[in-house]
């Protein structure tokens, strides 16, 4: 099942990964997109593949490890997380809202475009 968190919520979705495994923010916008805005990782991994890339290079993910997926505004990431899931993920959320609503409630300093 996708979990729904959104951006102030990701803190304590991490904290609750468990064995040790370091959860993965999976940012699946285009790349003009994040060069115009992006996030820093905190207790995270983040990486980068866009939405289109994602059926071949799955297996640069792992299905074990807690997955984010991060788009713009929440619809592209949902249908990734949905994606990962049928392909045997365990642990996928969506961060609702994506890296818009990051700027509205963590951090302004990200562009909102």
């Amino acid at each position: 099942m996708i979990t729904h968190i959104s951006p102030k919520q990701l803190a304590e979705w991490i904290a609750g990964a468990t064995d040790g495994i370091r959860p993965l923010v999976l940012d699946v916008r285009e790349k003009w997109e994040q060069q115009t805005a992006s996030i820093a990782p905190a207790d995270f991994e983040l990486v980068a593949i866009p939405m289109g890339e994602i059926p071949q290079r799955l297996a640069e993910l792992d299905p074990a490890r807690p997955i984010a997926c991060l788009c713009h505004h929440g619809m592209r990431s949902l249908r990734v997380a949905g994606f990962l899931e049928s392909q045997g993920f365990e642990s996928v959320a969506n961060i609702t809202g994506g890296i818009d609503a990051w700027s509205a409630e963590l951090d302004p300093a990200v562009p909102r475009y």
